[in-house]
């Protein structure tokens, strides 16, 4: 019969095969080295004379006793051992939790007292791997399975299971257990270096019991405060909502299963301005302030619901805003009672709080006593609840230059004076916001208040004197493009005159004659001439669109030496980069040739210090449009521009105000605010979209997307509109994508109608010199009557457009009555205006823009009579 363990022995390891091997090696040295001197001394005993032999035989007898007597008093040990090792195997053999190392082939090496007791083994025999333990139990295979294959990783693990019995067939204990089991590699000096798996397992069953017991005291403690009588509410540095509880949920409409701590906000719950009055709680730094205030909650339908809260919030050490806990009492309706009066007052505070007009009452001296929730936001930059506990004096929230004013407002309320002129002004913080304030004196003060001597309504004006300035500049700017457009139209007439002066002379010399180099200078400046007129008419918006297939490599080709130019004299490099195999495009070249530059020129200027101006075009296909997620961009083929640069960026503040006309980040005086305006007006009256993406401090991109023209079956009805057609009557614009016919003479009967004595004079001559019979007329009734008089026998009428006494439309029309068939041309320098008014349906004619040259109107003549 097995005799049971003491108490003592529970510190004692049940299995230890882990000794140190080295100790009986050298036992086991030490013993042959004396069999081998015994051996020596019987062989050599004859060599040797017996005296030394018995000498040395009583020296080894004597260090012998000394050592044996040394070992039995303690004074010398046998088989020494290191002070870690004793320590290390003292801790194992005392420690709670069961331990248990195997090698790894699963044989016990070291077993303590802890995992006999855990497991019912009393004895080394009895002893059992956790492997042969657990896999009884399903509960515990799946944890065991993790942690074997986890050893076999060469990593630790730690898993957690419970058992309906405990571990082990000769354990007392009974019910479901909690266990812990650990695993991990140990790396062992002796044992050939193998590595030993250790194993530890725990019974934490009471550890579970007081957890479980916690929760249910937690729970116990939420469920108390979530069916409180008062709502409560949590929330972060930020005012996001971290933990309300059911009763406020339930006044709010919220489902509580549903709620996301995090997901909400203060500002999401709070209705009217009363968030105003909750930011404006904050307690000095280190500390907790709070406060009352009464103020309405937002249900989830919309509806208000009136509260009373108890609003405490912590500052950091900093001063940061801390998180904040809330009370939340409701008010309930008043009966006939006594709670009638703070029902009254109640209600009162709610509709001041709520005002979209920031209101103060100051006293005699303009300190401010009292003020509503839009006052503290509309001023949070000014003052704060904690200035208001001061009573701060009024005028440090306007600019001191309008003090003055200010104060007389004050007085003349304190005199109870009546029609106070309102004040304009700005905060002494901000600048770019204007207020209007409006004070009005108390004629019956209450003894509530009696100090209160007037009553200061404020409203923000910014955006009123915004408009007040727009309307003004828009204004300003209609008369410079009127005024512009007059003078493009005359300068229009100049310039004609010039070309055709100048080609009628370059016809009659020879490149030999001293004077050809000079007619040559004299067509080019014109022309250069020309291009700022056009300039004008698109800045006045007179200019007519005149859409022509357009391939960009070229554009982009032609516009790099003169982006080349406007980069000369800084620090910004121009990459531009083609694509291949561009598919072709539809718009009007020097308009869209306006929106490069105007692109350019911006980047240019948002890179002060110098960088990279990056010019890139390429295809992109349906699939590749739809991957960019602009919504409001159609799935189709496009050709893409961008216009990059590494400069400053733009701020997503004012990303949504770039393409308002009359925007601009520009110092007075270098920018109008109207190149990103008129950029955006090309590229949609192109058909195409414009889109910005922008980094401060990295720079910005911006995309210009022109759908791919696909090219159609010619239809006459549709070639050449103007903006798609004007009033249904079709347009045959100056050819400059086809073929020109080779020979440009004729003998037709041309009728010139024009106002301008030089442009006038000068075509005939050039029409002369083709062959044509030019018949000339300063005005639409003259060319009438000169229609009369050769009883229509003219072939076409060139008309100007803007001309007294009848305009060209209306001689059109007037001549369509009698010749419907005549050939018409309209020559003029904007037509928009001139062509949307009394035009006939379905009226057919050829346009020529001005300035022209003489080859010009030549080929437009031709094209016309020939079509």
């Amino acid at each position: 019969m097995t005799k049971p363990r003491q108490a003592d022995d529970y510190n004692a390891p049940l299995v230890d095969r882990g000794g140190r091997s080295g100790t009986v090696l050298r036992i086991l040295l030490l013993a042959l080295v004396l069999i081998a001197a015994a051996g020596a001394f019987v062989f050599f005993k004859k060599s040797l004379d017996n005296e030394v032999v018995l000498g040395g035989l009583g020296v080894l007898a004597m260090v012998g006793i000394f050592f044996l007597v040394s070992s039995v008093i303690g004074f010398i040990e046998v088989m020494p051992q290191h002070q870690s090792d004793s320590l290390a195997r003292a801790f194992l053999n005392s420690h709670p939790d069961g331990t248990l190392i195997t090698d790894e082939k699963g044989r016990i090496i070291y077993a303590n007292a802890a995992y006999g007791a855990l497991t019912g083994a009393r004895k080394a025999t009895e002893v059992q791997t956790l492997e042969t333990l657990l896999s009884r139990h399903r509960e515990s295979n799946e944890a065991l399975y993790r942690l074997v294959n986890g050893l076999r990783e060469g990593k630790e693990g730690r898993e957690e299971f419970r058992l309906l019995r405990a571990v082990g067939p000769g354990s007392n204990s009974s019910g479901a257990h909690w266990y812990r089991l650990k695993a991990r590699l140990l790396q062992p000096e002796e044992n050939g270096g193998k590595p030993l798996q250790i194993w530890q397992i725990t019974d934490i069953t009471t550890e579970r019991d007081d957890q479980e017991r916690f929760f249910k005291e937690l729970q116990n403690a939420i469920d108390y405060l979530d069916h409180a009588p008062a709502g409560f509410f949590s929330a972060g540095r930020k005012g996001e909502i971290f933990y309300l509880n059911a009763t406020l949920a339930e006044w709010l409409g919220l489902d509580l299963t549903k709620f996301v701590p995090g997901s909400m906000t203060i500002g999401d719950v709070v209705a009217g301005e009363g968030l105003a009055l909750i930011q404006s709680v904050q307690a000095e730094p280190g500390l907790k302030k709070t406060v009352t205030l009464d103020l309405d909650l937002r249900k989830s339908n919309g509806q208000s619901l009136p509260v009373q809260i108890i609003h405490s919030v912590t500052s950091m050490r900093d001063g940061a805003p801390g998180e904040s806990r809330t009370i939340v009492l409701a008010r309930e309706k008043s009966d006939a009672g006594g709670q009638s009066a703070s029902a009254a007052a109640m209600r009162f505070t709610r509709f001041f709080n709520n005002t979209p007009m920031a209101i103060a009452s100051v006293d005699g001296n303009g300190r401010i006593l009292r003020t509503n929730a839009p006052f503290l936001k509309m001023f949070s930059g000014v003052v704060s609840r904690d200035d208001l506990e001061k009573a701060p004096h009024l005028e440090t929230i306007v600019q001191e230059s309008d003090r003055p004013q200010l104060a007389a407002a004050l007085a003349a309320a304190k005199d109870r004076q009546g029609d106070i002129a309102p004040l304009d002004t700005r905060t002494p913080t901000d600048e770019a916001r204007y207020f209007r304030f409006y004070v009005n004196a108390v004629i019956d003060q209450s003894d509530e208040a009696p100090e209160e001597a007037a009553i200061v309504y404020a409203v923000e004006v910014t955006e009123q004197k915004a408009l007040e300035a727009q309307m003004a500049q828009t204004q300003k700017m209609n008369a410079v493009g009127t005024l512009a457009g007059g003078i493009a139209h005359d300068f229009n007439n100049v310039l004609t005159a010039i070309l055709l002066s100048s080609d009628h002379l370059l016809l009659q010399a020879r490149p030999a004659d001293a004077s050809f180099a000079d007619l040559i200078e004299i067509k080019r400046n014109a022309n250069r001439a020309a291009v700022l007129v056009r300039q004008l008419l698109a800045f006045s918006r007179k200019q007519t669109m005149r859409p022509s297939v357009l391939n960009l490599t070229d554009v982009v080709g032609d516009l790099r030496m003169l982006v080349d130019r406007l980069l000369s004299g800084t620090n910004v490099k121009l990459d531009v980069q083609y694509g291949r195999d561009l598919w072709p495009v539809k718009t009007d070249l020097s308009q869209f040739e306006q929106v490069l530059i105007n692109l350019c020129v911006n980047a240019r200027d948002a890179m002060p210090e110098g960088g990279t101006l990056t010019l890139r075009t390429r295809n992109l296909t349906a699939a590749e449009v739809s991957a960019f997620n602009y919504s409001y961009m159609p799935a189709e083929d496009m050709v893409l521009v961008e216009v990059a640069d590494n400069g400053t960026g733009i701020a997503p503040e004012i990303m949504d105000k770039i393409f308002e006309p009359f925007f601009t980040t520009k110092d007075v005086g270098k920018g109008t605010g109207l190149g990103l305006a008129m950029v955006y007006g090309i590229v949609k009256q192109s058909g195409g979209y414009i889109q910005p993406e922008s980094e401060v401090g990295k720079g910005t991109t911006f995309r210009v997307f022109l759908p791919r023209h696909i090219p159609e079956p010619a239809v006459a009805a549709e070639a050449g509109s103007i903006d798609g057609a004007i009033a249904g009557a079709e347009v045959v614009p100056l050819p400059v994508s086809r073929q020109q016919p080779e020979d440009l003479t004729g003998s037709a009967v041309i009728l010139l109608v024009e106002d301008e004595e030089a442009v006038r004079r000068g075509g005939k001559r050039m029409l002369e010199t083709r062959g044509y019979t030019v018949h000339e007329a300063g005005s639409g009734v003259e060319a009438l009557a000169i229609l009369e008089e050769l009883d229509g026998k003219v072939d076409i009428v060139v008309s100007d457009v803007v001309m007294p006494e009848m305009d060209g439309p209306t001689l059109l029309r007037e001549l369509r009555k009698t010749y419907p068939d005549m050939k018409f041309i309209f020559v003029s320098g904007y037509a928009e205006d001139a062509f949307a008014r009394n035009l006939p349906p379905e009226a057919k004619f050829g346009f020529l823009p001005k300035p022209f040259s003489l080859k010009q109107l030549a080929v437009v003549v031709k094209e016309t009579l020939d079509g």
